[in-house]
């Protein structure tokens, strides 16, 4: 595929990897130029360092891999106000929360995915790649046989298939939860695992391990 990312962050740079490392041609584009063309020439010849506009022009999918103060004017560098990413997978794992709180930083019954979908009129917007550091993505699993799961929310099934595909190409499952109704659910459960990490609680030891055959009978609740 012909994937653009914006942003030059750990995350960025991570999926970045991962998308060339499995024969994708990326197209990454940040404030500063100089910053993507190092990443650019970490990466080999398969990526480049483009301008925003550039990046979103003609792609397969694009990420949007910036701090959540940074997506406004980073959308409107892209021309994304203007169209640019119409009919475009649009790939949010961005975190609207708290620093070092997780509480997140949206009024009730708003959702960050559903706000970049206001700020890039026409993208097909999915939630994905939000729960897991970057460096997971750059790291091999310690059990290759039991990949990470990557929850997602869209409205669109060919853009869910296409960012299900790219999940699968640095070593996750994908799983749609829903449409962008259920996305701010999705939202919360970062704000969660965030709000724990940084209380030095594990994340894994408070979700409980429930088998498919247990939530069909009900047990476990």
């Amino acid at each position: 595929m012909r994937i653009g990312i914006l942003g030059t962050g750990t995350l960025a740079t991570a999926l970045a990897t991962g998308w060339a490392r499995a024969g994708h041609e990326v197209a990454i584009a940040g404030r500063s130029r100089a910053k993507a063309e190092r990443i650019a020439g970490r990466l080999g010849p398969t990526v480049r360092a483009v301008a925003p506009r550039e990046a979103v022009a003609g792609r397969d999918a694009v990420l949007l891999a910036v701090t959540w103060d940074g997506i406004e004017d980073m959308l409107r560098l892209a021309g994304a106000p203007e169209g640019t990413l119409d009919g475009t997978p649009l790939i949010d794992p961005t975190n609207a929360v708290a620093h070092g709180v997780g509480a997140l930083l949206l009024e009730p019954g708003e959702s960050a995915a559903g706000r970049i979908a206001r700020l890039a009129p026409g993208a097909r917007v999915v939630k994905a790649f939000h729960l897991f550091p970057a460096d997971r993505w750059t790291t091999p699993p310690e059990d290759p046989t039991s990949p990470v799961t990557v929850a997602m929310c869209g409205d669109d099934t060919a853009a869910l298939g296409v960012v299900g595909t790219l999940v699968r190409d640095v070593g996750g499952l994908p799983a749609t939860l829903g449409t962008l109704e259920r996305v701010r659910q999705l939202e919360e459960v970062a704000g969660f695992v965030i709000g724990l990490a940084f209380a030095g609680v594990d994340p894994n030891s408070a979700v409980p391990v429930v088998s498919t055959a247990a939530t069909r009978t009900g047990a476990g609740a």
